[in-house]
């Protein structure tokens, strides 16, 4: 430490006096930021008697008097609030009573610019803002934060994320309409969504970088979450400044009355010069200074303050997304220039939990590969960071020095520092270096893997590059190194069941190939056995099933006793067959005479007609009796069988 400030409040005693806890009274510095070279602006809470002051950078030395810090620096050290300079004037955004009923945005303790502010208790300009972020760029004041959207009042209290934005030159309206009050004030919602049938939105944003160059082009990185009452989840979207710019050059939204819903303002109805742009500048140019706007222009300009479309995000979806965790992000920094090219963008993310996640995106629209978690470090100190045993893990703000390759991670309590890579735990594996995809490790080439520091010259195999903006990360196994538990235990549970699958498919096959070899190698033995009863016996080929032998088995014939009171089995086995001599040696005559006599035989009924029936039938099919089949007669009330002979 160099050098160390103390400012103490002298108004605690009024403080509590007013209901207040004595944590409460404490002097909370909310604001801090160089107001030119040599000095540095201050603001705290004072026991809720907000105070700034001056200091000189070198010394700390305070510089003139006091300034009354209402409408720069919010009461209490709970409320949110941004400040900047820009052009000489401070410009800020808090809540300016001690109830916090009055949100404004403001500009001050400029030379020869007047004070200006949003109207007071104007639902349509701001309603219960939580301010994020104030970027100067170009001829505007851009603002950035969350507030209850009042064009989905019929849902509740909905949070939306947006941009609002202020010229550097207004000077306020006319005496009759906005006098010392913005005349170019307009915002509009950023949208951070996932697409598909139905949007998956992060509405409520925490956190945002200045401008950086994304593809080229200017544009800003935010963190953003869920709405409170959700289902927890984190994105990160980026988004382009001339997309911003675009969105405040379209149409303006309305309600009509208080029961309908919100729709565009047509074109005929917006008056000239276009309400929100900058006097002496574009539509605007013949004015001068925005007190002779006219009365019309402004008119519309204190009714219409919100525009109709939303900003799109770069690729019109998130850049990184983590929902699989009950933690949710709340500060980002970016490195766009990291890697021995300087062509890759590395992301810093802090969470709730104490952790830090690093991510290497790419938000180019035609690259094929999502984003990827390089590292996920749980970076909070208890021993350090812990008062009076009470643990605040919320990660409150991060800080880049890359010139000493080092992240500084602030909480409530403490600030850690934590290197950017830690590339020596990948050692001299050189699969492991390369495919962490880590732009801070380089491999040399006396084998080792290193950090990529200032000054390094011996640069032998880049890390290889990863492209695309997408939500989730790519996950792969890494060679001789110590990934993180979870990782490990992901990447397991996925070897586990592919085995699993694969296991199965192979022991399918296999069974399905063994099955058929099976089943032909009994059709060809069942085959060929077949073949060689048909050569040996002609009569193999007949159904054993109509053999007299089994038929006469089947009907009782061979049977050893004979019923009671009826004819002996032999008896009927005799007379059977001597009838069935008698109907071969008539039907083999040669000659056309009538040699047998007419008459019809009887069958007993103790033979079983079927039997009768399918012996007749294998002899219709050996075509020897096909006269005698077409003239056979049944009588199936008698019980009885009637054959007529010729």
């Amino acid at each position: 430490v160099l050098q160390k400030l103390t400012w103490k409040s002298k108004d605690v005693s009024k403080c509590t006096v007013r209901g207040k806890n004595s944590d409460e009274c404490y002097n909370y510095v909310k604001v801090l930021v160089p107001r030119n070279d040599e000095t540095l602006f201050a603001c705290g809470t004072n026991a809720f008697n907000p105070t700034c002051r001056n200091y000189k950078m070198t010394s700390l030395e305070q510089v003139g008097e006091e300034v009354v810090g209402q409408a720069r620096c919010p009461f209490e050290s709970g409320q949110s609030n941004v400040g900047l300079f820009a052009g000489g004037d401070f410009y800020s955004a808090t809540m300016t009573d001690f109830l916090a009923s009055d949100a404004v945005i403001y500009r001050s303790l400029g030379e020869g610019r007047p004070v200006l502010r949003t109207v007071k208790y104007d639902s349509k300009w701001l309603r219960e803002p939580h301010f994020l972020h104030a970027i100067d760029y170009g001829n505007y004041v851009y603002f950035f934060l969350s507030e209850i959207a009042v064009e989905y009042t019929a849902l509740g209290k909905v949070v939306f994320s947006r941009v609002a934005r202020v010229c550097k030159n207004d000077n306020g309206g006319s005496p009759r309409v906005l006098e010392r009050y913005w005349t170019s004030f307009l915002k509009a919602r950023l949208n951070c969504s996932v697409p598909g049938d139905s949007f998956f939105y992060f509405d409520v944003l925490q956190s945002l970088t200045n401008v950086l160059q994304i593809n080229q082009r200017p544009a800003v990185v935010g963190v953003f979450t869920t709405q409170a009452n959700s289902i927890p989840g984190s994105a990160v979207c980026a988004f382009y400044m001339d997309d911003i710019e675009k969105v405040f050059n379209g149409k303006f939204k309305e309600q009509r009355t208080s029961d309908s819903s919100w729709t565009p303002v047509p074109d005929e109805q917006v008056p000239r010069p276009r309400p929100g742009t900058c006097a002496g500048d574009g539509p605007a140019a013949e004015f001068k200074s925005s007190v002779q706007f006219p009365d019309e222009m402004l008119t519309f300009i204190k009714s219409y303050p919100l525009m109709d479309e939303a900003v799109p995000s770069v690729n019109d979806r998130p850049c990184f997304t983590r929902t699989s965790s009950r933690s949710k992000l709340t500060q980002i920094v970016v490195d766009v220039s990291a890697g021995p090219y300087k062509d890759r963008t590395v992301m810093f993310l802090g969470s709730d939990d104490g952790r830090v996640l690093k991510v290497l995106a790419s938000t180019h629209p035609n690259d094929s590969f999502g984003s990827r978690l390089l590292e996920d470090i749980d970076v909070y100190n208890p021993s350090k960071c812990n008062v009076q045993g009470q643990e605040d893990r919320r990660v409150l703000g991060l800080e880049l020095d890359k010139d000493h390759h080092a992240l500084f991670v602030a909480f409530s309590s403490c600030v850690i520092r934590v290197p950017l890579s830690r590339c020596s735990q990948h050692g001299s594996c050189k699969k492991s270096c390369l495919a962490s995809r880590d732009p801070y490790c380089i491999w040399l080439r006396t084998g080792t893997c290193a950090n990529m520091a200032p000054g390094f010259k011996y640069v032998s195999l880049p890390v290889v590059p990863l492209s695309v903006c997408h939500s989730g990360f790519v996950s792969r196994p890494l060679a001789c190194v110590r990934r993180l538990p979870e990782m490990d235990q992901r990447a397991a549970a996925n070897v586990h069941y592919t085995l699993l699958i694969a296991c199965v498919l192979v022991a399918f096959f296999l069974g399905a190939i063994l099955s058929g070899f099976l089943v032909s190698c009994y059709c060809s033995r069942s085959a060929a056995h077949r073949a060689r009863r048909l050569g040996k016996d002609p009569e193999a080929s007949l159904p054993h099933a109509l053999s007299l032998r089994s038929l006469a088995k089947l009907n009782g014939l061979l049977d050893g006793q004979p019923k009671v009171g009826g004819v002996g089995r032999e008896t009927k086995i005799y007379s059977f067959l001597s009838y069935l001599q008698h109907l071969s040696d008539c039907l083999s005559e040669q000659t056309k005479t009538k040699s047998c006599s007419h008459r019809n035989i009887r069958v007993s009924s103790s033979l079983e007609n079927h039997s009768v029936i399918l012996i007749l039938c294998t002899l219709h099919r050996l075509k020897l009796y096909h006269k005698l089949w077409s003239q056979m007669s049944f009588s199936t009330s008698s019980g009885q069988m009637f054959i007529p002979m010729e």
